[in-house]
């Protein structure tokens, strides 16, 4: 008896396993097959240490389904290996957002002066947006710019989860 329960139970979780894996077809059928855009994105290229970086973005999509602002973090700005964050975009702002996603990189930015920042838009049929890149140096008397006036809204969209550690004296994670 117990040995039908637990094969009902695996059936029962390889059935809703398989549920969720739509083919692209079946999520664009339902959602549609627009991508996202991002129409403007902004961040002063300059932070001090300790600061928190503000990424301003504008971004909009014509079937109102962005799900996340996926963001991926380059130690040195050169490529060669980073971070990958993905931060929720909430229901009402899955049609269009004006707002900042904001990273706070910790208290070892000294292993790391440079970074470069991509962000995309992933909406949830799994289309993305045009990647944007956004370069930032932190410096012991950098000053963070503000935003362009009257372009993005003062709205906090959420953090960038990624955390920088000197492991082993090569800023890994």
């Amino acid at each position: 008896m117990n040995k039908k329960i637990a094969w009902g139970v695996v059936a029962l979780f390889f059935l809703m396993g398989c549920a969720t894996f739509e083919s692209m077809e079946v999520r664009e059928q339902k959602y549609g097959k627009a991508s996202p855009v991002i129409q403007q994105a902004f961040a002063s290229k300059v932070i001090r240490y300790n600061d928190t970086w503000k990424v301003y973005l504008k971004a909009s999509d014509s079937d109102g389904d962005m799900k996340a602002i996926v963001s991926y973090l380059e130690k040195g700005g050169k490529g060669g290996g980073g971070s990958l964050s993905y931060t929720r975009i909430k229901e009402e702002n899955r049609k269009e957002l004006s707002g900042y996603i904001y990273w706070y990189p910790g208290s070892n930015v000294t292993y790391f002066s440079e970074v470069l920042m991509t962000i995309q838009i992933q909406d949830m049929p799994g289309h993305f947006s045009n990647p944007v890149s956004l370069p930032l140096t932190m410096q012991p008397s950098g000053k963070q710019e503000p935003p362009p006036k009257d372009v993005f809204q003062e709205y906090n969209l959420g953090p960038i989860m990624i955390t920088i550690s000197p492991v082993g004296g090569d800023g890994g994670q």
